[in-house]
């Protein structure tokens, strides 16, 4: 469908409109156009959700690089429709809240400018079907989010922050984009639809292992997994709108979208089972751990987030076994985590969107999110303290809140691991996942009450605040008050999403299991008394008691040297990487130009004349080649006498006139061989580089001999000697071989294949046309700079603005 492709661009288009509307219209006014773009696309992606729940899909190619395969090619089911409906809906939202959230005094133009990218470019990853094209769309994100984290650039944590993110996903994105290309080479498709139709055939292929570990690397660094989680928490420097949006529910989502989205290419492998598991359950665990430490409030979502990430990663790598050994009665039961998976997906993005703007909402009324300086705010925003009391509490796993249902789900799911009996699972690590999620679940509920508790119970401290507490504007209250409203509403009514959004996206994930029995359960709050309410009562008591005597144990986390911590050995690799880069820097850039003269040519030396050595390639026929007549060794003699004496001459004069000499051989050597046009084009060309060169000298000092040593002048010798050799010998190889097939056959065809009867205009627009394309975006850039440097020049009477 057609409609879905333009979707895409609509964010984009209307980055494109914002500059010129912001100059327009009230600074606060702006908002409200940019809402309406994801406001519109939400409506429009709702309006498929019957069709898709009936197991309608859509799909819209427009052809692009045909002959590579490269399509844009759109695609839209029911686990596209879940990030969907989150990337519109919860951005309707955060910029509804943005709205009152940033002053006017900010550079909102620029800020939704780079929204707009940021949205465009998410739902370019969740709709696109091939794989290049996916690939375009995932680093844009990177470069979207960059832009957002350093919004406020003048910072110097936002702009690390923003450096460090960029650094491990764009690094993660090529490592994936490796992976994309190992499976094109399996499977000659870029298509996802294709690859998972046909990857049961390339299993066993050399390639499969390597593809499906780069695919996680590009998966893990974009949701914050461990290692690559450490970029997260300093993103947290950007403004709070934009924390609500990309590390809630968007950018980190990316990651989870992908391993969903590949699953039925990679799972059922062990491998794909226990990386993403592994990895999953203990970014769950080291987020919570981290978390609890945290005495900022958006510190501790960006390591609660980590942790849920983890939750949702682990319950995909779970649900992957079902894959193993195809459709049965029994493994219909290792379903439910991908089920699980999903359903948490959209309960995380809900409450925690609500959180990250109550903790924006604490910040902007009282100018601090240091939890040490806050308490017994409940009186003051009695509203904010409901939707914190709200979210907290279904972040911690208890009812009447979605994240309840989806909690226990994941608690029924890693107890059924017990009695899995494939990848060679032994009952240590069957027992191992269940303890490890119960434990971060604990310290979840203990982080949970942190932010309810201590922000809004207690002891008022009005003396240590930057300002005076009183209730947000209704403006800003709105957007969670409407998360808060689905956390509360998801739970009374979990089988209207299982319905309409999960089972679509069920048959998306698992589909040889479309439409078996059972794939989607029916949610109930009550299920018994089983293990799973059993833990579940265990983290609200362990819990409770734990944060009860928070004071007393929490001073565990100064035993840990934070000398060792990831963040440091990050720092330190850049570090190494700086010194060592300044270094070969100072090495090699002397500010000689014979210094950079002798690396291009050592270097073609080494690179042409061992190429040829290493091929054997020195055969040379003079067999074809014409007679040499008296008249040509004469000019050509000229031309070698004159070059040979520019290097001892003595004086500038002498030398220009002597390179006129090899300028004006060249233009008689044409004459020769018949091409007039060719002689009058050199001559021309000729003549006014001469005289140029002969201004230009005029104004420069008198030319002094350069005093250098013997070996210097035996080195230069060498390297003079060796290129011309390289370049002789070169081309006779190349005169007299031939190793490919001459291509200009293929452009004899030039008015059938490109339309054009101008066989040097088809090959700049047509069979070049990608060069061409990037020459003039070159040109357009340079255009650019001189514009602005025109822009820019200062007035009369204008301060120096040379500093």
């Amino acid at each position: 469908m057609l409609a879905i492709t333009i979707a895409i661009f609509i964010p984009f288009l209307a980055a494109l409109l914002v500059p010129f509307i912001y100059k327009r219209v009230r600074s606060r006014n702006i908002g409200w156009f940019v809402m309406s773009v994801p406001l519109v696309l939400f409506i429009y992606l709702a309006s498929f959700i019957p069709a898709i729940a009936g197991g309608k899909t859509y799909i819209h190619t427009i052809k692009w690089i045909d002959s590579a395969g490269i399509n844009f090619t759109t695609y839209l089911d029911g686990l596209s429709m879940i990030f969907g409906l989150l990337i519109t809906g919860v951005g309707s939202l955060v910029i509804l809240y943005s709205i009152y959230y940033l002053s006017e005094r900010e550079a909102l133009g620029r800020f939704y400018v780079y929204l707009l990218m940021f949205m465009g470019s998410m739902l370019g990853v969740i709709f696109s079907d091939n794989l290049m094209v996916l690939y375009v769309f995932w680093e844009l994100t990177s470069i979207s989010s960059f832009l957002l984290i350093a919004f406020w650039y003048h910072r110097k944590k936002s702009r690390y922050g923003a450096q460090k993110s960029m650094l491990i996903t764009v690094s993660g994105g090529v490592g994936m984009l490796v992976g994309f290309i190992m499976l094109h080479t399996m499977t000659g498709s870029f298509s996802v639809r294709e690859i998972i139709a046909t990857i049961g055939q390339y299993t066993n292929e050399s390639l499969f292992l390597p593809a499906m570990l780069l695919v996680l690397l590009g998966a893990f660094t974009k949701s914050a997994q461990f290692p690559f989680h450490i970029w997260l928490p300093d993103a947290m420097e950007a403004p709070t709108p934009v924390s609500a949006y990309l590390h809630s529910a968007t950018m980190v989502k990316a990651g989870i979208y992908l391993v969903a989205r590949f699953t039925p290419v990679f799972g059922g492998e062990a491998v794909w089972f226990y990386t993403v598991t592994g990895v999953g359950i203990f970014t769950l665990f080291w987020g919570s751990v981290n978390a609890v430490r945290q005495t900022d409030l958006k510190a501790l979502l960006a390591y609660s987030t980590i942790s849920q990430l983890g939750l949702i990663m682990s319950l995909f790598g779970l649900g992957s076994a079902a894959l193993n050994e195809g459709y049965s009665a029994d493994s219909v039961i290792y379903t439910q985590a991908t089920f699980a998976a999903l359903f948490h997906l959209i309960n995380h993005s809900t409450f925690k969107g609500a959180l990250f703007m109550v903790v924006g909402i604490v910040d902007h009324q009282v100018g601090t999110r240091d939890i040490r300086r806050l308490g017994g705010l409940m009186s003051l925003m009695p509203v904010t303290f409901t939707i914190a009391v709200i979210g907290s509490f279904s972040m911690a796993g208890l009812p009447p809140f979605n994240g309840f249902l989806s909690k226990e789900m994941f608690f029924e799911s890693v107890l059924n691991v017990r009695n899995l009996d494939i990848f060679a699972m032994g009952p240590l690590m069957g027992s191992l996942l269940p303890v490890v999620a119960w434990i971060a679940s604990v310290l979840t509920f203990v982080y949970s009450m942190i932010i309810v508790f201590q922000t809004f119970l207690g002891k008022h401290q009005p003396d240590r605040l930057d300002r005076k507490a009183f209730e947000a504007p209704v403006g800003m209250l709105i957007a969670p008050s409407i998360l808060a409203l689905f956390v509360v509403g998801i739970f009374f009514f979990p089988n209207v999403v299982g319905k309409y959004l999960l089972k679509p996206a069920m048959a998306s994930v698992l589909p040889p299991f479309e439409g078996a029995e059972g794939l989607v359960p029916h949610i109930t709050a009550w299920h018994g008394f089983n293990g799973a309410i059993m833990m579940t009562i265990g983290v609200i008591v362990v819990g409770g008691l734990l944060y009860f005597f928070l004071r007393y144990w929490r001073g565990v986390y100064s035993l840990a040297p934070m000398r060792w911590n990831l963040d440091s050995m990050y720092n330190g690799l850049l570090t190494q990487a700086e010194k060592a880069s300044s270094f070969l820097t100072r090495t090699y850039m002397t500010g000689y130009l014979r210094d950079y003269l002798a690396y291009i040519f050592v270097f073609f030396i080494l690179t042409v004349g061992g190429g040829l050595l290493w091929t054997g390639g020195f055969s040379i026929d003079f067999s074809n080649d014409a007679p040499i007549t008296v008249s040509e060794y004469i000019i050509i003699f000229v031309m070698m006498g004159a070059s040979i004496a520019i290097i001892f001459v003595k004086s500038r004069m002498t030398a220009i006139l002597l390179n006129g000499v090899l300028g004006y051989s060249i233009a008689i050597l044409f004459v020769v061989f018949r091409a007039p046009d060719l002689a009058l084009t050199q001559i021309i060309v000729e003549t006014v580089t001469t005289a140029l060169f002969l201004l230009c000298f005029y104004f420069l000092p008198e030319w002094s001999k350069e005093k250098s040593t013997r070996s210097l002048k035996v080195f230069k010798g060498i390297i003079a000697i060796s290129v011309g050799t390289v370049v002789t010998v070169l081309a006779l190889v190349v005169q007299g071989n031939k190793m490919f097939e001459s291509i200009s056959v293929y452009f004899e065809d030039a008015y059938e294949l490109a339309g054009g009867k101008n066989i040097v205009n088809t090959i700049l627009g047509d069979f070049r046309a990608f060069d061409t394309m990037l020459e003039v975006v070159v040109l357009f850039i340079a255009g650019i700079g001189v514009f602005t440097l025109i822009k820019l020049k200062a007035g009369k009477g204008d301060e120096d603005v040379e500093d």
